[in-house]
Order: C-alpha cells, then structure tokens, then sequence
C-alpha cells in the first residue's frame, strides 16, 4: 500500500445518524483505511463486494489474529479465541451448542417472553422515567445467557462486568482484559464441578469421562461458557437496544406495529438492516493475491467489511434509509455476516428481540425517549455502537 493521507477508521461513535463517510464511499467501494492499530486495511462498503468478502473461503477471519498480521485493533481476547465457532466445531461441541442456542429448545421462547414481562412489569412499578439500557435490554441478554448456559442469573452482574472491557477496541493491549479473562475463565471452571448446573455447561461438564473427549481440557470447555456469554450478551443486547431506539425514532413505524403485531418478525429483519450496532468492520485477511472490484489485494491484507454499508446500498435495498417493515428483501441484509462464519445465534437473537418488541407494545404503547435524541451520549472505541443510557417514559 501507498504512504498517501488514509481515512481514518472506524467513524462515528453516534447510533443515531449513518456516517456522512457511508455515501462519500459509494463511488470506491474497497478503499484504503487506517485502523485503531495504525495499520493499513482495505475498507470494502458496498453489497456486492462485502458479501463476496464473507462468502469466499480465500478471505480468512482465523488468520486476523496471527501474529504480526496487520489489526483493526488490539486483542482483548486470546488469539485462539478469535474462531470460536470454528474451534467449537474442530472440537466435536458444535451439536451441544446449536441445541442449547435453539429458540425452540426447552422452553427457551416461553421463558423469554415470561422473563421480558416480569422486567418490564418491574419497569411499570418502579415508574417512569427509566434507563431502558440498564433496566431491560441489559438484564433480559444477561439472564437469558445465563438460562442457556445453566448458571446462576445471580452471577450475570459478575460475568456482565467484564464485557465493558472485553469489547474495547484499543490500539494498544488492555491489561484488565487478560485478568477479567482468567476470572471469567476460572468461574465457569468452577461451574462445570458444580452440581446445581444445568444447561450447556453441565452437558458439556459431562462429556468429560467419555474418552472421544480427552483431549478437550477444563479450561477449553469453559471458554465455550466464557465466550457464549459475552459475544451472545453483547450482540443480543446491542441488537435490541438499537432497534427499540430505531422504533423510538420512527414513532409511525411503532404504530404500524401496534395495529399490526403480526409484522414484528418482518420488522426485525428490516431492523437488522438498518441498526448501526456494528461499530467496526468485520475483519478477514487475503490468503493469496486476489482481484477485489478494481482493487488488486495482496496475500496479508487487512480486509474490513462495513455492514452499514452494504444494508444501505441503495442498488439493492430501494430507499435505502427509510424503515420500511413490508420491505421484500430486508432479510437479505448482512448484518448476521455470511459464509462460513454466518452468525449460528441467528435464530436466537431475532426471537429475543421479537418477544421484547412483543412485549413492550402491549405494556407500554406511549413508549418514547424521555430526553432529546442529542442528550444521549454514545459510547466511543467499543465493538458495538451503543447509548450508555437509554432513558424512557411512557
């Protein structure tokens, strides 16, 4: 790559605007970029290009975390963690963890709409206004990891604490990252011995005697735990957060969905689309020397994929920018990624917020922001775009 000016990357922290850089990239889809980390990546933005990046076997997200390779930022996670659904399936464990993540298992959908109205009937109680962040969308992710995993619901503040740190992105390594790591590590070590576990975590701790197993340590089947935790919290979390603050800011499209509830899975996919919740690129690295749109990337490049992007392209999704819950295509939209590394929570994550959306329409209809849209203050250098605070009435 060249020594000319590069754009700095990522942009804006804010969730409540698109990037002005998002249109200014429309006419050079893969363009150079600094990253966090100083280094040199290839930004690619438009539908066609990001979903080839995804899909083609010769774009790796293992390799990102080799070293020396250039980084979006610093890790905050081992390096071997990086593939985590690939080192699950590697490992035999990839049936256990579907099943545990499988909205239809165990009553899974039943608990959720159970546990969101006991949170928002708590809500109703305590009275208006609320922080919905800390209040809702924070515990109803948290406790719903918890049930999956088997754990205690009590210790999600404890688990929930590190994450702040886990998902920073930093130029240079986070010293609380490596012992939040361990902590976290040596707890669900502990769960695994513990006779009141349920759920994953008790399935796996009993996979331990078989011996096509043996090689599977203590501490690799608890990084399954550690890492379910704090990527299924900080993805279903940040998902709903923003699209209840979407709906908030497209107070017809509420409307719509009180007069017709029947819409709300349709308006997820849609909500997927255009939430800003990703607040970098998803990382991959050139394996060989390949043709990209007119760009020639060498073997070693940084590749980044801007999701908001590609869900704005307007030569696929028409009007790009309105929220349109009747939209045919929405669900074409990548914001779960695609290829190999397709997000396997899918079906999770949209029930989550289908419920909360469910939920939050019968029991607050008037739901609204309680302060103007510019007093929300968003947090900076994290993995997802979020509001520290969601106030609300209603």
């Amino acid at each position: 790559m060249s020594t000319e000016t590069l754009l700095d990357f990522p942009f804006s922290a804010r969730g409540d605007q698109l990037p002005h850089q998002v249109e200014e990239l429309r006419d050079e889809p893969v363009k150079r970029v600094r990253t966090i980390a100083g280094d040199e990546a290839w930004l690619v933005s438009s539908y066609e290009l990001c979903k080839q990046v995804l899909e083609d076997p010769r774009f790796s997200l293992k390799d990102t975390s080799a070293p020396g390779v250039p980084r979006q930022y610093a890790l905050t996670i081992p390096p071997e963690v990086v593939n985590n659904m690939g080192n699950i399936t590697g490992a035999g464990l990839r049936k256990a963890v579907l099943k545990a993540i499988n909205p239809k298992t165990d009553g899974l959908t039943d608990w959720m709409r159970d546990h969101a109205s006991t949170l928002v009937d708590g809500l109703l109680t305590h009275g208006a206004p609320v922080d919905l962040r800390a209040q809702f969308t924070n515990p109803y992710a948290e406790n719903l990891h918890c049930r999956i995993l088997g754990i205690p619901q009590a210790d999600a503040p404890r688990l929930a604490s590190s994450l702040d740190i886990a998902f920073m992105n930093s130029a240079c390594p986070v010293t609380g990252a490596k012992l939040n790591w361990d902590r976290d590590i040596a707890y669900m070590v502990e769960r695994l011995d513990d006779p009141a576990t349920t759920g994953l975590v008790a399935e796996l701790a009993a996979l331990r005697p078989d011996p096509q197993y043996a090689h599977l340590t203590d501490e690799m089947l608890a990084t399954v735990g550690v890492t379910l935790f704090g990527a299924g919290v900080i993805s279903t979390m940040g998902f709903l957060t923003m699209a209840v603050f979407s709906l908030l800011q497209n107070p017809d499209v509420w409307e719509q969905l009180q007069k017709s509830p029947e819409k709300i899975p349709g308006a997820v996919d849609e909500l997927l689309r255009v939430n800003l919740s990703i607040a970098d690129g998803l990382p991959r690295l050139a394996l060989e020397d390949l043709t990209l749109g007119d760009v020639e990337v060498k073997k070693g490049e940084l590749l980044l994929v801007l999701v908001e992007a590609a869900n704005t392209d307007p030569t696929v999704f028409s009007d790009p920018h309105v929220v349109d819950i009747d939209r045919e295509n929405a669900a074409t939209h990548l914001s779960f990624g695609g290829g190999q590394h397709y997000c396997p929570a899918t079906a999770l994550g949209k029930r989550h917020t289908e419920i909360a959306i469910e939920v939050l329409l019968e029991k607050m209809p008037r739901l609204q922001l309680a302060v103007p849209v510019d007093q929300l203050v968003w947090r900076t250098r994290f993995m997802k775009r979020l509001p520290e605070r969601l106030p609300v009435l209603w």
